[in-house]
């Protein structure tokens, strides 16, 4: 399999990190390896040295994000950029409640922002996204509050809402992960940063239908999780699911 051959392609999950050219070099990145869409939440939030050091050792970072770069960015695409807002539960939804019609998405942190998935203020979020229609991304961690069965949990309090299961779970292997949301139709995987293995898992367990393409941009080049799913040797219909009729249904564009 390879981006060039296999039709559109969507990655459902790329980063716009601050400053100069990120968004040309995104954009370059995309057409070199074929990627025709993606939907970007920003990036660079804090540093990765920390960020790791807070997914080990809990604690948080309350820090400005900057989802109006990522609006502007999206807005001159021409369609090729698809707008996830970063959100900041200790600061408040005042800013996505106002602004939700112009994003397509929200990202919940709880690596970042150190709060669980009950708390009031990330439910808040939620609210406001399954008023929109939107779907809402998720990390899980390896810690009560934010482990998958706390996401479980939140999906069924939520069931019209789709969750977005990101890298497939907290750790690259994260099979336990995929099987616990077998049962909540609601919770998608994507598959961006774990190994090959879990891919084949979440195809089995969950069905075609349920994952979804990503690439962790700009951590990594898209190539590496093209490598990784030329290696599965999927059927061309499921490889045409994965890489681009999920995230058209999951973002209701079913004839994008």
């Amino acid at each position: 399999m390879s981006s060039d051959v296999a039709g559109p392609v969507f990655d459902f999950h790329a980063r716009l990190t601050p400053g100069p050219g990120v968004v040309d070099r995104l954009l370059d990145t995309m057409s070199a390896t074929g990627i025709e869409r993606a939907a970007v939440a920003a990036g660079g939030v804090i540093d990765l040295g920390l960020l790791s050091t807070q997914i080990v050792d809990g604690g948080f970072s309350v820090v400005a994000v900057d989802n109006e770069a990522v609006l502007k960015a999206c807005a001159a695409s021409m369609g090729r950029l698809v707008p996830f807002y970063f959100a900041n539960p200790r600061a408040g939804l005042g800013e996505y409640r106002e602004q939700v019609d112009e994003f397509r998405g929200l990202e919940l942190s709880p690596a970042v922002h150190g709060l669980p998935f009950d708390d009031a203020r990330m439910i808040g979020f939620v609210e406001v996204a399954a008023g929109a229609g939107h779907p809402v991304y998720v990390v899980c961690l390896g810690r009560a509050g934010a482990r998958t069965a706390d996401l479980v949990r939140l999906a069924e309090r939520f069931p019209d809402t789709t969750f977005v299961f990101g890298h497939c779970g907290f750790i690259g292997i994260d099979i336990a992960g995929i099987d616990l949301i077998v049962d909540r139709p609601n919770i998608v995987a994507e598959t961006s940063g774990c190994l090959g293995v879990v891919v084949r898992h979440a195809l089995t367990r969950l069905g075609p239908d349920r994952v979804l393409f990503g690439t962790e941009y700009p951590l990594q080049h898209p190539g590496t999780e093209f490598a990784k799913y030329a290696a599965l040797g999927l059927a061309p219909e499921c490889w045409r699911k994965v890489a681009w009729h999920n995230a058209c249904r999951v973002l209701k564009e079913e004839t994008c």
